[in-house]
């Protein structure tokens, strides 16, 4: 391992702290008492309230709060939900797989079409195509995420029928969470005899809206990036030398330019991975998709502290390690950086 790669794991700890601290700081600033919101009614009574607060260790003074977080955080313990009563980590594995296999989706969506457009637009520079499709990738990275998917709710689920709304996969099948994927929870043995691959299509079906909705901004990152990338390759001398020994266009494109093209290309798609993860409140609130980002926002409008809390630093640590991986497979695809 460098020396410069050993410093970014170092720097991890310290990010931990800073965002935790943000996280712990901001959620107090929000008008609204989570213990009013608890107790109701009953709050009205000072007793009932402060033994409350007592109970739910608001009565101590803001850094004692943030130190017995934090000092639990580091030891796996990242509280209890002051909602559902449950422990903060419990809720994050199990809601965490939708999130991801709807990130996994949505980067998909966004590298299939993405890089070819971007490989399209490269090749026919200054032509109607190009200006079309960086047209449109501009468009699509200008529109906010609330507005895109309610449209796509309003033409495709609304107006044509041909998408669910909201939701995994729809209420007729009961599967058992296998992997919390649920394209593959739906491929399990017993379903597939039980079914048949109608749950497994009631699955993408549901995936459909959601991903689009999400992978339209790096789609149009990614494009734009190929073109870039390659547009700089395609001058460099070795691709005009692989020209004039008279190998097809196309074998010049794959073989040459765009595998030399996909180095800057690759960490914009960690970087993408990473947003898309934190993107994923919009998202999820629009199609109640049941994942982090739904379950943070829930805790935001209930007040909930530990919830948010541990929320927002298992958001920032997956961030900060796709960066890392990013870095690592940087230096490794491309030779000058070793």
């Amino acid at each position: 391992m460098s020396k410069k790669l050993f410093i970014k794991f170092l720097d991890v700890i310290p990010t931990a702290i800073g965002i935790s601290l943000i996280a712990f700081l901001l959620i107090r600033l929000i008008p609204g008492d989570p213990v009013m919101l608890l107790l109701g009614e009953r709050g009205s009574d000072p007793i009932v309230y402060e033994k409350m607060k007592t109970s739910l260790g608001l009565d101590l003074p803001w850094y004692e709060q943030y130190w017995s977080f934090i000092t639990k955080a580091f030891s796996g313990d990242f509280g209890t939900s002051i909602i559902s009563k449950n422990s903060v980590w419990e809720e994050f594995k199990t809601l965490f797989p939708a999130t991801l296999e709807l990130g996994v989706v949505a980067l998909f969506f966004a590298l299939t079409i993405g890089i070819p457009l971007g490989i399209v637009a490269a090749i026919k520079r200054n032509s109607f195509l190009d200006y079309l499709f960086m047209t449109g990738s501009l468009v699509g990275y200008s529109m906010p995420i609330f507005w895109w998917g309610l449209i796509l709710i309003i033409i495709f689920s609304v107006n044509l029928g041909i998408t669910p709304v909201s939701g995994r996969i729809s209420v007729l099948y009961d599967i058992e969470p296998l992997t919390g994927f649920m394209l593959i929870d739906s491929l399990q043995k017993e379903v597939v005899e039980e079914e048949g691959f109608s749950a497994f299509f009631s699955a993408l079906r549901h995936l459909i809206l959601p991903s689009i909705a999400m992978g339209t901004i790096p789609l149009a990152v990614i494009a734009r990036m190929t073109r870039s990338s390659l547009l700089e390759v395609l001058k460099e001398d070795y691709i005009r030398t692989a020209k004039s020994k008279g190998l097809s266009p196309f074998y010049v494109i794959c073989k040459h330019a765009l595998r030399n093209a996909l180095v800057p290309i690759t960490t914009v798609i960690g970087l993408m991975f990473g947003s898309i993860i934190t993107g994923a409140i919009l998202t999820e609130t629009i199609f109640s998709w049941p994942g982090i980002g739904k379950w943070i926002l829930d805790a935001v409008n209930g007040r909930d502290y530990p919830v948010i809390q541990g929320g927002v630093l298992f958001i920032g640590l997956i961030v900060v390690t796709i960066n890392l991986t990013v870095d690592i497979l940087y230096s490794i695809i491309n030779p000058k950086m070793r």
